[in-house]
C-alpha cells in the first residue's frame, strides 16, 4: 500500500480519534472520519507493545495492510479510518484476519461493494 493510502501524522491521528466515530468487534476497533476532499481512502494501523514484540507487531501489520489492499476496490473512499489491533489477532492466520476484519468494515459502513457481484449492497436490496 502507497503511502499516499495511509495516516501517518500524529495530528491526523489524534483528528480521527477525537471527532470520528468508531466500531468494534473482539479482533480491531475501526475509527473513521468523512474526507469530502480525498479522492481514496487512507488508513491508519495501530498496534499495541502489549501484542508482542516488534516482529509479532509487524507480522500484524503486514497482515492487516495485505488484507486492506485487497479489498482496497470495495472500500469507500473520501474518509480517513485507523485500525486498532487486539490481542487475539497474534495467533490469527490471514484468512481469518480478512474474515474479522471484513466484519468490522461493514459494521463501519467502510466495505460498500459486495464480495460476488461488485455491486453496492445497498443497491441489490432495492432491487429486491
Amino acid at each position: 500500500m502507497r503511502k499516499s493510502y495511509r495516516v501517518k501524522k500524529e495530528q491526523e491521528f489524534q483528528r480521527v480519534f477525537h471527532h470520528g466515530n468508531s466500531v468494534a468487534n473482539r479482533q480491531f476497533v475501526v475509527y473513521q472520519i468523512d474526507k469530502s476532499n480525498q479522492s481514496h481512502f487512507r488508513v491508519g494501523i495501530s498496534v499495541s507493545k502489549k501484542l508482542g514484540n516488534a516482529v509479532v507487531r509487524n507480522r500484524i501489520k503486514r497482515l492487516i495492510r495485505s488484507v486492506l489492499t485487497e479489498l482496497k476496490p470495495q472500500l469507500q473512499s473520501e474518509i480517513d479510518f485507523i485500525v486498532i489491533a487486539r490481542k487475539p489477532v497474534v495467533s490469527m492466520n490471514y484468512q481469518e484476519v480478512k474474515k474479522c476484519m471484513m466484519h468490522v468494515l461493514k459494521l463501519g459502513k467502510i466495505l460498500i461493494k459486495d464480495d460476488y457481484n461488485g455491486e453496492s449492497r445497498e443497491l441489490s436490496e432495492e432491487k429486491a
